[in-house]
Protein backbone atom coordinates (compact mmCIF):
# COMPACT_ATOMS: atom_id res chain seq x y z
CA UNK A 1 0.00 0.00 0.00
CA UNK A 2 1.29 3.37 -0.74
CA UNK A 3 -0.04 5.63 1.90
CA UNK A 4 1.99 8.31 3.17
CA UNK A 5 0.08 8.94 6.76
CA UNK A 6 -3.08 7.85 8.78
CA UNK A 7 -5.97 9.94 9.07
CA UNK A 8 -7.05 9.70 12.85
CA UNK A 9 -9.93 11.44 13.93
CA UNK A 10 -10.46 12.46 18.17
CA UNK A 11 -13.35 12.84 19.86
CA UNK A 12 -12.88 14.44 23.08
CA UNK A 13 -14.60 17.67 25.07
CA UNK A 14 -11.23 18.34 27.00
CA UNK A 15 -8.64 20.88 25.27
CA UNK A 16 -5.70 20.02 27.38
CA UNK A 17 -6.13 16.47 26.09
CA UNK A 18 -6.79 17.21 22.64
CA UNK A 19 -3.36 19.23 22.74
CA UNK A 20 -1.49 15.93 24.22
CA UNK A 21 -2.82 13.87 21.08
CA UNK A 22 -1.27 16.51 19.11
CA UNK A 23 2.05 16.36 20.64
CA UNK A 24 2.12 12.85 20.43
CA UNK A 25 1.25 12.86 16.84
CA UNK A 26 3.90 15.15 16.56
CA UNK A 27 6.39 13.51 17.39
CA UNK A 28 5.48 9.50 16.12
CA UNK A 29 7.32 8.37 13.17
CA UNK A 30 4.31 8.03 11.18
CA UNK A 31 2.54 10.75 9.77
CA UNK A 32 -0.87 11.44 11.19
CA UNK A 33 -3.30 13.60 9.95
CA UNK A 34 -5.55 14.35 12.94
CA UNK A 35 -8.95 15.76 13.09
CA UNK A 36 -10.54 16.44 16.66
CA UNK A 37 -13.99 17.33 17.77
CA UNK A 38 -15.52 18.08 21.14
CA UNK A 39 -18.75 17.34 21.26
CA UNK A 40 -20.42 14.16 19.06
CA UNK A 41 -22.43 16.17 17.21
CA UNK A 42 -20.14 17.81 15.52
CA UNK A 43 -17.92 14.28 14.72
CA UNK A 44 -20.72 12.89 12.84
CA UNK A 45 -21.78 15.93 10.86
CA UNK A 46 -17.92 15.15 9.60
CA UNK A 47 -18.40 11.71 9.31
CA UNK A 48 -21.75 12.18 7.27
CA UNK A 49 -20.50 14.64 4.83
CA UNK A 50 -20.61 12.83 1.62
CA UNK A 51 -16.58 14.08 0.99
CA UNK A 52 -15.49 13.44 4.31
CA UNK A 53 -12.99 10.21 3.83
CA UNK A 54 -12.99 7.41 6.14
CA UNK A 55 -10.08 7.74 9.43
CA UNK A 56 -8.40 4.76 10.35
CA UNK A 57 -8.09 5.44 13.34
CA UNK A 58 -10.75 6.82 15.78
CA UNK A 59 -9.95 7.80 19.57
CA UNK A 60 -12.73 8.11 21.66
CA UNK A 61 -12.62 9.72 25.34
CA UNK A 62 -14.56 6.88 27.18
CA UNK A 63 -14.83 8.50 29.99
CA UNK A 64 -17.30 10.63 28.66
CA UNK A 65 -18.94 9.45 25.40
CA UNK A 66 -19.70 6.06 26.44
CA UNK A 67 -20.35 3.02 24.52
CA UNK A 68 -23.53 4.73 22.61
CA UNK A 69 -20.77 6.63 20.21
CA UNK A 70 -19.23 3.15 19.25
CA UNK A 71 -22.64 2.07 18.53
CA UNK A 72 -23.82 5.11 16.20
CA UNK A 73 -19.91 4.55 14.32
CA UNK A 74 -20.38 1.07 13.78
CA UNK A 75 -24.10 1.11 12.71
CA UNK A 76 -22.52 3.12 9.56
CA UNK A 77 -21.40 0.84 6.55
CA UNK A 78 -18.71 3.00 5.86
CA UNK A 79 -16.64 2.89 9.43
CA UNK A 80 -17.74 -0.94 10.20
CA UNK A 81 -14.03 -1.15 9.89
CA UNK A 82 -12.62 1.67 11.36
CA UNK A 83 -10.65 0.59 13.88
CA UNK A 84 -12.21 2.70 17.30
CA UNK A 85 -10.04 3.06 20.31
CA UNK A 86 -11.34 4.67 23.57
CA UNK A 87 -8.87 5.25 26.42
CA UNK A 88 -10.06 5.97 30.17
CA UNK A 89 -9.11 6.71 33.62
CA UNK A 90 -12.11 5.16 35.04
CA UNK A 91 -13.11 2.46 33.21
CA UNK A 92 -14.11 -1.53 34.31
CA UNK A 93 -12.69 -5.08 33.06
CA UNK A 94 -16.68 -5.31 32.62
CA UNK A 95 -17.32 -2.37 30.30
CA UNK A 96 -14.16 -2.98 28.38
CA UNK A 97 -15.31 -6.53 27.61
CA UNK A 98 -18.97 -4.73 26.34
CA UNK A 99 -16.47 -2.52 24.11
CA UNK A 100 -14.68 -5.56 22.71
CA UNK A 101 -17.97 -6.87 22.23
CA UNK A 102 -19.17 -4.58 19.96
CA UNK A 103 -16.55 -4.53 18.02
CA UNK A 104 -14.24 -2.16 19.40
CA UNK A 105 -10.31 -2.44 18.70
CA UNK A 106 -8.27 -0.88 20.89
CA UNK A 107 -9.12 0.05 24.79
CA UNK A 108 -6.59 1.98 26.57
CA UNK A 109 -6.58 2.92 30.65
CA UNK A 110 -4.65 5.95 31.28
CA UNK A 111 -2.82 6.20 34.17
CA UNK A 112 -1.50 9.65 35.65
CA UNK A 113 1.52 8.81 34.19
CA UNK A 114 1.29 11.24 31.15
CA UNK A 115 4.69 9.34 29.37
CA UNK A 116 3.54 5.60 29.51
CA UNK A 117 0.00 6.99 28.11
CA UNK A 118 2.24 8.88 24.82
CA UNK A 119 4.06 4.94 24.92
CA UNK A 120 0.76 3.47 24.45
CA UNK A 121 -0.87 5.87 21.94
CA UNK A 122 2.33 5.43 20.30
CA UNK A 123 1.76 1.60 19.73
CA UNK A 124 -1.29 2.04 18.58
CA UNK A 125 -0.16 4.18 15.84
CA UNK A 126 2.74 1.97 14.76
CA UNK A 127 0.80 -1.11 15.53
CA UNK A 128 -1.67 0.08 12.62
CA UNK A 129 0.43 1.22 10.02
CA UNK A 130 2.31 -1.67 9.92
CA UNK A 131 -1.60 -3.53 9.54
CA UNK A 132 -2.00 -0.96 6.51
CA UNK A 133 1.30 -0.75 5.09
CA UNK A 134 1.43 -4.83 4.82
CA UNK A 135 -2.45 -5.53 3.96
CA UNK A 136 -2.79 -7.42 6.93
CA UNK A 137 -6.81 -8.12 7.89
CA UNK A 138 -8.19 -5.80 10.60
CA UNK A 139 -11.08 -7.58 10.85
CA UNK A 140 -10.11 -9.09 14.30
CA UNK A 141 -7.99 -6.83 15.89
CA UNK A 142 -8.27 -5.95 19.10
CA UNK A 143 -5.69 -4.84 21.49
CA UNK A 144 -6.29 -3.83 25.68
CA UNK A 145 -3.37 -1.95 26.38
Amino acid sequence: MNKEYLNILLVDDAEENIELFKNIFNESKVGVKLLAFQDSNEFFEHLDNDETLAPEIIFINYDIFKNDLLYEIKKRENLYKVITVIYSEKISDDEIDDFFVNNGNVSIKRTENESAFKKKVSEVITVNWQYYTSGLNMDNFILKI
